[in-house]
């Protein structure tokens, strides 16, 4: 048979291997009684396994013949999977970034996290000592949410408030300077009214709900210079010490350390001692943009209303310790802020040496420091003040102070309002709330001036001002614009006048 002869006979029968049986058969090779024979399914598999084996090794070899091909063949496959790679981490790291974002959105709704680099590390602490918290009679907050619905305040305005920021384009506080009595300046810090309603807040519900040491006066509700000076009248020896720098001494660490000793988790107390101090800064230009740079750390504002009543609370066991000492010694001792008192009805320099020797010891282990030229030891037989009101046999304004008062008066009398200057306000304003102090010293002599200056508002020129609201004071002070009505209104806040 020729070759197309097989090709066609191989096409009749359906395949190579029925072409193969057959010639078997007709040369003798295969019993035609026995049947078709049938290859088993594992031959089939297992050929059909060898074909696949046998095509690639092919392939392969066919791949080896170029190498340059082979090699490029397999960069461009690495490069398909790392760029697969890339894209799938870009992908996968774009929505991390998303949820996240989302996440970082909703906490800042709920909680505060973050408020400065210094500041932030025991924010996550959030675990109040609650018993400790009803000890002292505060309230308890769920967490700085709880705290902003108490203060009335959105969470964000009150993560504002508490930032500690070292650059800033804004400022909290209004920073000026007052002359002092004794000479030099006062720095003060007033803050901002967003942030002054907080702190009245802060003192109100929080600080003012704390017991005092008894020999506690100054910045104290039912208490004043006058109860501060009542236990020293009479006495032999008085002496008086000051407190250098004050309320500038007292860190935010401390002030920090007073919410978390009330029982406030260290978050909360985070949050409260950072509204309640603030940091040294410079005011700087660039650019045309004024900035607030800190230089220093953070401290009690004097200017701020929870100031005082912060400084209270931590003098409680300065003031604890005093008082142990002037009772051993057979002193008596008070304290009205910064300023120190003791006095004894008989003793020597002995007795006055060891009180300055161990006041300083006290003073300095609670973490103050004396002025060293505010130290005033006063006797019998010269004028004894302690915070302004003499206490020789009993409390009163001094002389020279109510001959210059007098003397005001007199000129107002003689020469019209205009002619006077005194006191730092609205001259009128200013002599009343001055009468106001004398009467609460001195109720005889206070009267006496009240009288007076009723009768020098009854003056019909005076009224005649008032009702055109132009009352023109000293060349030195600036023109008063009032009414009867408003002075009479303001008459309660008369200690802010002088």
């Amino acid at each position: 048979m020729t070759r197309q002869e097989i090709w066609d006979r191989i096409k009749e029968l359906g395949g190579r291997d029925e072409f193969i049986l057959q010639e078997m058969k007709r040369l003798g090779f295969w019993d035609v009684s026995k049947g078709v024979p049938q290859l088993s399914e594992s031959l089939r598999e297992q050929r059909k396994t060898l074909e696949g084996e046998l095509k690639e090794a092919l392939q392969r070899q066919a791949i080896y013949k170029n190498k340059k091909k082979m090699l490029r063949d397999m960069r461009q496959k690495r490069m398909a999977e790392a760029k697969a790679r890339r894209v799938e981490t870009k992908e996968r790291r774009e929505r991390q970034r998303a949820e996240k974002a989302v996440a970082w959105a909703e906490a800042q709704q709920q909680d505060i996290g973050w408020l400065g680099p210094a500041v932030s590390a025991g924010l996550q602490q959030k675990e109040s000592n609650v018993l400790q918290l009803e000890s002292f009679g505060l309230p308890v907050f769920e967490g700085v949410k709880g705290l902003a619905e108490a203060m009335n305040l959105p969470l964000n305005e009150l993560r504002f408030l508490a930032f500690d920021r070292q650059v800033s384009r804004t400022s909290h506080y209004q920073r000026f300077k007052v002359a002092k009595k004794t000479g030099g300046f006062r720095e003060i810090s007033a803050p901002a009214p967003r942030l002054k309603k907080a702190q009245h807040w802060i003192l109100d519900h929080l600080l003012y709900k704390l017991q005092l040491h008894e020999a506690a006066h100054g910045f104290v509700p039912q208490r004043s210079i006058l109860s501060n000076a009542l236990p020293h009248v009479g006495a032999q020896v008085v002496i008086n010490m000051d407190v250098k720098d004050f309320f500038p001494s007292v860190s935010y660490r401390r002030v920090k350390g007073v919410f978390r000793t009330l029982g406030y988790s260290e978050q909360l107390a985070t949050i409260l001692g950072l509204i309640c101090t603030e940091p040294q800064t410079d005011e700087v230009t660039l650019d045309g943009q004024r900035y607030f740079v800190a230089k220093g750390d953070r401290r009690l504002p004097q200017g701020a209303p929870t100031s005082p009543a912060i400084t209270n609370i931590l003098c409680w066991g300065l003031d604890r310790r005093f008082e142990g000492m002037a009772k051993a010694l057979g002193w008596t001792y008070t304290r009205y802020a910064d300023d120190l008192t003791f006095s004894k009805k008989a003793t020597d320099n002995r007795d006055v040496n060891r009180v300055l020797w161990q006041a300083r010891q006290i003073v300095e282990n609670e973490g103050f420091v004396l002025h060293p030229d505010k130290i005033k030891v006063m006797r019998k037989g010269t004028r004894q003040e302690v915070t302004g009101v003499v206490v020789n046999e009993k409390p009163n304004v001094s002389r020279a102070k109510l001959k210059q008062f007098r003397a005001v008066l007199h000129r107002i009398e003689t020469q019209g309002v205009s002619a006077a200057d005194f006191g730092k306000g609205q001259i009128l304003e200013s002599i009343q709330g001055f009468a106001n102090y004398v009467w609460m010293i001195n109720p005889e002599k206070g009267a006496a001036l009240k009288a007076q200056i009723k009768n020098i508002l009854e003056k019909p020129e005076l009224q005649a001002a008032k009702s055109d609201k132009a009352i023109q004071v000293h060349p030195r002070r600036n023109p008063v614009v009032a009414s009867a009505e408003s002075m009479e209104e303001r008459t309660g806040e008369w200690w802010r006048l002088w």
